[in-house]
């Protein structure tokens, strides 16, 4: 490659070699078994003749290099030549203890962060011995009613090295008051946790209904949670904005992109209105898409995403640091994707689209196992879907390239053209007055439902073919695989846990705790105001996840959401 000729873009080549990524390697050297190969192509390497101009100028505009503005190819300078994804397993199951065994498990089969499901009781402020809680107790996730659990599900795991995601939205604050309080009790402070709460309770309301209270207080709390953490907790990601139940719901990838970043701009513009500027919390905000079938879409998909948000936030929101204008994702393969017939065919459908993942420059990653659409997965499933991941990562090369799909007409032009139909959505829900607007009108949800269903037609019709349930089926097949039932005792084993602590601990400063909880979330939302710190007080007096949540119903009530038809 003749780089002597000095035009725009190789002058930029050289500029980037020689400051970010030489910078970046000193930081972190790149695997010595990617040596032997060029880690970036332009279009430099397609025809030795220097471009036009004006094709150097758009392509620096539009893709630039890795680890720089736009982010088109990637948010660090070496991506997987330095360091791999983080490749965890969504996991967690009846009580804290069990759920601790397997995330044990799978640490030593080679996961390097953790993801925990929660039960659906507590994703919903109730506790264990509650009759709404009857049958759920451990069952999707596993069940979390006080520290005690919580330090439980974190025993022998060291807090300052793994990192912890929680899959937790309308209680968020306080699973991530209770991480913080187990953590000083390990001699982990607040500043050194590493991990993330969902906390984006926005797409709870239109996508999957796990919501306690109406929006208006549901963001104060969310916004409360991101704030905290940007002055006490810098290294934990305080929200994960999702597009990936968008996207299950049954939304369009433009969409999901479209609603995901709307969602964040609501979330944005609370927190800066607690007197906290751009570039002191947008660095801690990640993201969770869904990557589904259509395997170029979703490469271009991330690719979209991460110039979009870092034109949105330098034009819209002045950032200035870098950090704040990356957008950084953890991604799950689609789980509405999985099929109950022929169930082992769901092992090719996660492994094309962890492929799509992970050319498109994804940061974390989780496999929907096989077994999903049945049960909850059995650790076999679990360990072949990081077996999956570990295989991407070693074997087939794709991690010795930066962004490897550049270049093609077809992905930039997917790019280009996702870019464009999110930022229409996005304008549109600008126009209405904002995400919570949106969704209070069910304008957002009957979008997601529209799409839905024009999606069911097509299935149903034949034009879309789902390989083993409208075509090639098997007949008189049976479900070859195991199905993983949790224990039904969990609702018994928890109850009396909850009665004990109950006994033990003092319920005079219990009350007093939860008394001042519902003061601060009476007054008007602030700075001084900032709900972490009661919530935290109110763990480390051992009030209950259901307690916490019941004096926040008692002040905010509960939501009541719009008929979608």
């Amino acid at each position: 490659m003749d780089r002597s000729a000095g035009t725009v873009l190789t002058d930029g080549l050289r500029s980037w070699e020689e400051d970010d990524l030489a910078e970046a390697i000193k930081r972190l050297p790149e695997r010595e078994a990617v040596q032997a190969f060029q880690r970036l192509y332009t279009p430099l390497d397609v025809d030795p003749q220097p471009p036009p101009p004006e094709t150097e100028a758009a392509y620096l505009e539009k893709l630039g290099f890795p680890g720089q503005y736009p982010f088109t190819r990637g948010v660090q300078p070496t991506m997987y030549r330095s360091r791999f994804w983080t490749m965890r397993q969504y996991a967690g199951y009846g009580t804290a203890a069990e759920a601790n065994e397997r995330f044990k498990y799978l640490l030593s089969q080679g996961q390097t962060g953790l993801s925990v499901a929660f039960d659906l009781a507590t994703q919903i402020g109730y506790d264990s011995d509650d009759p709404l809680a009857a049958g759920e107790v451990g069952q999707a996730g596993v069940a979390i009613d006080s520290l005690a659990d919580m330090e439980a599900l974190l025993a022998g795991i060291p807090l300052d090295k793994v990192s912890v995601s929680m899959t937790i939205n309308a209680p968020a604050a306080v699973l991530l008051a209770m991480v913080i309080v187990a953590g000083e009790k390990q001699g982990v402070p607040a500043g050194k946790l590493r991990g993330t709460i969902q906390n984006d309770i926005l797409k709870e309301y239109v996508a999957r209904g796990t919501y306690i209270f109406p929006p208006a207080p549901s963001v104060r709390l969310a916004a409360d949670a991101i704030a905290w953490c940007a002055r006490e907790a810098p290294r934990w990601n305080a929200i994960s904005v999702s597009g990936y139940h968008i996207r299950d719901a049954g939304s369009t990838a433009a969409q999901e992109m479209a609603f995901a970043v709307a969602n964040a701009l609501a979330y944005i513009d609370a927190v800066l209105a607690r007197g906290v500027t751009i570039d002191d919390f947008a660095g801690q905000i990640s993201w969770i898409f869904n990557t589904q079938n259509n395997f170029f879409e979703e490469a271009a998909k991330y690719r979209a995403l991460r110039r979009l948000w870092a034109r949105i936030l330098r034009e819209r929101y002045g950032a200035q640091d870098a950090r704040s204008m990356t957008l950084r994702t953890h991604v799950q393969t689609g789980g509405a994707t999985l099929t109950a017939q022929q169930p082992l065919n769901n092992i090719a459908r996660a492994g094309f689209q962890a492929l799509a993942s992970v050319l498109g420059g994804i940061q974390s990653m989780a496999l929907s196992c096989y077994d999903e659409a049945l049960a909850l997965p059995t650790e076999e499933a679990q360990a072949t879907a990081l077996r999956t991941q570990q295989i991407i990562a070693h074997e087939i090369g794709v991690t010795e390239v930066i962004d490897p799909l550049a270049g093609s007409y077809y992905v930039e032009n997917l790019t280009d053209r996702l870019e464009a139909e999110a930022q229409t959505l996005i304008d549109k829900v600008q126009e209405m007055g904002g995400a919570v607007k949106a969704i209070e009108s069910g304008w957002m949800q009957q979008q997601i439902a529209d799409s839905a269903w024009r999606h069911q037609q097509a299935v149903e019709s034949g034009r879309q073919i789902i390989v083993g349930v409208n075509k090639f089926q098997t007949p008189g097949e049976e479900r070859p695989v195991g199905i993983f039932r949790p224990d039904p005792e969990t609702y018994r084993i928890q109850a009396g846990r909850l009665a004990t602590l109950k006994k033990e601990r003092d319920n005079a400063a219990v009350d007093a705790a939860l008394d001042a909880l519902g003061d601060f979330a009476a007054a008007p939302a602030g700075p001084a105001t900032n709900l972490m710190p009661p919530i935290i007080a109110a763990v480390r007096a051992h009030a209950t996840l259901g307690e916490i949540c019941g004096a926040l119903r008692d002040v905010w009530g509960e939501y009541e959401p719009p008929v979608v038809i």
